[in-house]
């Protein structure tokens, strides 16, 4: 499994698919199935049935979409962006922006 350069709260755009250029905060990433759930991207209905806790009917939400059809955000221009790492001089490691070469900022 590789490295992700995506992380939980990143904004992203959409490369691929019937989303092709929207954009999303990433809500919760799965790491193991290198997917991504991205607020107001790949909505699907589901039929539920009524519990106890739920009411039944046609719900939307958010289904899981592979990292490689997703592209971080430049934090200059918003832009889709290639992410890299690098060294700053305290010596800790960053993403930044390989179009705009800026720092990507955390979001924790």
């Amino acid at each position: 499994m590789a490295s992700l350069k995506l992380k939980k709260g990143d904004r992203v755009i959409v490369r691929t698919g019937r989303d092709k250029g929207k954009g999303g905060e990433i809500l919760r990433m799965l790491p193991k199935e290198e997917r991504a759930v991205v607020r107001g991207i790949n909505i699907v209905r589901r039929h539920t049935k009524q519990s106890a806790n739920q009411e039944g009917g046609i719900i939307s939400k958010e289904a899981a979409i592979h990292i490689s059809n997703l592209s971080i955000e430049d934090p200059e221009d918003g832009k889709p962006t290639r992410v890299g790492f690098r060294f700053e001089d305290d010596g800790k490691k960053v993403r930044f922006a390989k179009r705009s070469g800026k720092t990507i900022p955390e979001k924790n």
